[in-house]
């Protein structure tokens, strides 16, 4: 196997140039996790919801849904653009350019803060402030990520063997080698949050596969020189396990809700 070269670990630069294919190909997040958040986050119409770490939408989208005021927090331009182009005209939604340790909100301006599928870029002592003083008093925050669930098919096995294989830095920055208990009883506080599961799926063909995992910042790109190679991985395991033209990619929705002592 070869060595995977590395890439920058700068969030800021490392998705600009897969905009379309994150749009397009990235999962979303199941029903359950709107209405758990509902239930013990304080979502709804009367909510002002910092999402930060917005990237393009795809669970600002779901937060506007509920009449909620969003605030879409996003450092990364052509992210933060594309989300601007996909909520224009939704007056429950606000752009603004910032970080997860700055975000430019002003004190106790939000009573939730969201961070999906981009919590494992912050850095944890400075966004553990910058969240304090934006909340308001008894404001929650959820972390979320789909995480690709890996053992109970021949797909789910096989695609995780690709990323591993190809990957310039997969292991470098999955979330998963996080230690959540021990991350969370730092930022939280020890039984401060707590964490619920959702079953999430999506269904893909040949092509919706391949920008699935071109939507990945460790992905080779058109260009390099194992992309071929990727590629044409890609392909046959595709045709090892699809059904009817089909791939069904399984995950696990983690949600962890928490409020700070």
């Amino acid at each position: 196997m070869s060595r995977p070269e590395t890439t920058s670990l700068d969030p800021l630069t490392r998705f600009s140039d897969r905009v379309d294919d994150y749009v397009r190909y990235r999962p979303s997040y199941p029903a359950e996790v709107i209405a758990f958040l509902r239930a013990q986050g304080g979502l709804g119409p009367a909510c002002v919801v910092a999402d930060i770490g917005a990237g393009t939408g795809i669970f600002t989208g779901l937060l506007l849904d509920t009449g909620a005021r969003v605030i879409g927090v996003e450092p990364n331009d052509a992210m933060r653009a594309a989300a601007e182009g996909e909520f224009r005209g939704r007056l429950n939604f606000t752009s603004a350019k910032g970080s997860a340790e700055a975000t430019g909100l002003a004190d106790q301006s939000v009573s939730l803060v969201t961070c999906a599928q981009a919590f494992h870029w912050f850095e944890p002592v400075a966004t553990a402030r910058e969240f304090r003083r934006i909340l308001r008093p008894n404001g929650h925050c959820a972390v979320l990520w789909n995480t690709a669930v890996v053992g109970n098919s021949a797909f789910g096995l096989g695609y995780e063997a690709l990323k591993l294989e190809f990957g310039t830095d997969f292991q470098r920055i999955r979330h998963e080698k996080i230690d959540k208990t021990e991350r969370f009883d730092a930022f939280f506080g020890a039984g401060n949050w707590v964490r619920r599961d959702f079953a999430n799926n999506q269904t893909l063909t040949f092509e919706s596969l391949r920008g699935r995992l071109l939507s990945s910042s460790y992905a080779p790109k058109a260009g390099h020189p194992r992309f071929e190679a990727m590629i044409a991985a890609l392909q046959t395991l595709y045709d090892r396990c699809q059904t009817g033209g089909l791939i069904q990619a399984e995950y696990q929705t983690e949600v962890y809700l928490g409020h700070f002592a």
